[in-house]
């Protein structure tokens, strides 16, 4: 480990070496501290983490000694000098390895992010976890590397804007993720690199449009003929850009427009089911468990404990 990596390690503020504040059942509730959008610390603890989700998006710094997330029921090694991205609402466990190890956790509020203009445009990157190596993503990993490092001392030893540099750095990192998705030759295949930021532009326009109105009743004929494809070549094309299918995108938008609202009790189940674009209580309930492993009820009933 290079000297001034050590040096930060040790001259930490133990504040900043934090662990799970609240959990109930498998929710975690993030504590950012002083109404802060921005968490970091240095985790040195030989322990690891039961499987949990959180609103925050987490970002996996190894240091000392690897570390494995397990994530959609698949372990993933995160090496020393490897980025590991996890994605707000996902459900993950990380373990630690037996020999302990050091890494820098980074969590951060999207709630500001995903209210601007453009944000929905990013999902088809962020939707999934990344683990970002030299070799998975070389044309972006050394800035992608260094703008963490940039954050992580900003974070420590910043001054009175030091958390406004943090998240402008943030943006900074998502926004070479989303580039380099939109940018990869292998997107849309045999097509002409004008061509594909057309339908770059195109799709992104669509995500905007399924982002301010989900709640409506929203086909895939209509998504499609609102950018003038045919329903099949809509189809494949969207799931090249997205990696789901129309219908897929669409539900996973409502469920987690719907997890926001079941944190306000003053909105019934049935008014969250209305609200969110599904067409009766019972089509929620159901595809609500299937997302997320329980009824409506019953997440409310675990978030409602740290409200």
């Amino acid at each position: 480990m290079p000297k001034n990596e050590k040096a930060l390690l040790y001259s930490t503020n133990s504040d900043f070496k934090g662990t799970i504040e609240y959990i109930e059942g498998n929710h975690e509730v993030v504590d950012f501290h002083d109404n802060s959008s921005v968490r970091i610390w240095c985790n040195m603890e030989a322990v690891g983490y039961k499987p949990h989700w959180h609103e925050a998006l987490e970002i996996l710094l190894p240091v000392e000694n690897y570390y494995e997330v397990v994530i959609h029921d698949e372990t993933v090694r995160i090496n020393p000098g490897e980025i590991f991205v996890i994605p707000p609402g996902c459900l993950h466990e990380i373990k630690n390895p037996p020999a302990g190890g050091t890494r820098f956790i980074y969590l951060f509020d999207m709630t500001v992010l995903k209210q601007m203009k453009g944000f929905a445009g990013l999902q088809p990157a962020l939707i999934s976890p990344i683990h970002a190596t030299k070799s998975s993503y070389p044309r972006i990993f050394d800035e992608a590397y260094n703008t963490l490092i940039r954050m992580r001392n900003l974070y420590f030893y910043g001054g009175a804007y030091s958390e406004l540099a943090v998240y402008s750095l943030f943006m900074s990192f998502l926004i070479l993720f989303g580039e380099n998705h939109d940018t990869d030759e292998k997107l849309f295949s045999n097509t002409k690199p004008h061509k594909q930021q057309q339908y770059v532009k195109e799709f992104n326009r669509l995500l905007e449009y399924i982002n301010d109105n989900y709640m409506q009743p929203i086909t895939l004929e209509d998504a499609a003929e609102s950018i003038g494809f045919s329903k099949y070549y809509f189809s494949r094309l969207f799931k090249q850009y997205t990696d789901y299918t129309f219908c897929d995108y669409l539900t996973l938008r409502r469920i987690r427009a719907a997890k926001e609202l079941l944190s306000d009790p003053e909105y019934s189940i049935m008014d969250i089911a209305m609200n969110t674009g599904f067409s009766s209580i019972s089509t929620f309930n159901r595809v609500f468990k299937d997302s997320e492993g329980c009824t409506p009820s019953a997440f409310r009933a675990k978030r409602s404990v740290h409200v």
